[in-house]
């Protein structure tokens, strides 16, 4: 299954890197997302920032925390994929680097949409159903 029919209507939320912590935790929170792709024109990648990076910002910085900006905490070597790119690919590259969000971006590298584990895992065990009642269907002879 190709990540163009998970991205359909999906929009992806984005941040700018001078955005402060405060910022940052309040538009996690009204988008109900766990990471922001960090973008000064919301089509080219600047980095990304989780929910997961402000926690890793906290010990021994708790105080210097609310000074913080975005580009702080943020992880700028960013993995992307593309429309294109099927689940099995973006489970191995989400797998092998630990990541749980990943930018989806044209051929120019311009930003599209974005995908989290949750959108990949729902989508492998869906074609996993498909296949299972496909399987029992012609097994059963279609009853």
């Amino acid at each position: 299954m190709k990540i163009n029919s998970m991205i359909t209507g999906k929009r992806v939320e984005t941040i700018s890197a001078n955005a402060s912590i405060h910022d940052l935790v309040n538009s996690l929170n009204s988008h109900h997302v766990g990471a922001l792709v960090v973008s000064s024109d919301g089509k080219k990648i600047d980095g990304i920032v989780s929910e997961r990076d402000v926690v890793r910002a906290m010990p021994g910085k708790l105080d210097q925390l609310v000074g913080m900006h975005v580009r702080d905490i943020m992880t700028a070597e960013v993995f992307t994929c593309t429309a294109d790119s099927t689940v099995a690919e973006l489970m191995i590259m989400m797998t092998e680097h630990r990541i749980r969000h990943v930018p989806v971006v044209d051929a120019e590298g311009s930003l599209l949409s974005i995908v989290s584990i949750g959108d990949v895992v729902k989508s492998y065990v869906s074609e996993i159903d498909s296949e299972r009642t496909a399987l029992r269907d012609y097994v059963t002879g279609g009853n």
